[in-house]
């Protein structure tokens, strides 16, 4: 091989090189917007979650939603943060209410049920929330604490 061969060829292979270091270098900073983005998105879904979970629990506080009806809300919003939440104490009513009325049927299959059947499930829902109403409302005033002292809250 000639010197001007092998030049020629190393040319050609830096040359190679800087457009697949180029490229590489384009994948990279793909990436670093791609994990901003998503990042972005995780912080906006996790805001709204907290502002609907602040909703909520004034909602309870100020007798607007049914106790079950909040309890219910408040457990799927802390879930969504971090499931580890409803193991706090001042969260756990939310939990018990939740696992005393989940058999009870919502929706359509509420309507399908007879005026008798509905009267049970009404009764046994009422007495469900007449017994933790107050650890429930205790709860929902936690959550606008918890709000309150959330890392970067407005409030």
């Amino acid at each position: 091989m000639t010197t001007t061969t092998a030049l020629v060829l190393a040319g050609l292979g830096l040359a190679i090189i800087a457009g697949l270091a180029a490229y590489a270098y384009t994948l990279r900073q793909e990436v670093r917007r791609r994990q901003a983005f998503r990042e972005e998105e995780e912080r906006r879904a996790r805001d709204n979650c907290l502002e609907n979970l602040e909703l909520v629990a004034s909602a309870l506080l100020q007798e607007q939603v049914d106790v079950t009806e909040g309890a219910w809300r408040c457990k799927v919003l802390l879930e969504i943060l971090d499931p580890r939440l409803l193991e706090r104490e001042s969260f756990r009513p939310f939990g018990e209410v939740y696992e005393r009325t989940r058999h009870l049927h919502t929706h359509a299959a509420r309507k399908a049920l007879t005026p008798k059947e509905r009267f049970k499930e009404d009764r046994e829902r009422l007495s469900v929330e007449e017994e933790l109403r107050e650890a429930v409302l205790g709860a929902a005033g936690a959550v606008l604490e918890f709000r309150r002292n959330w890392p970067g809250s407005l409030h």
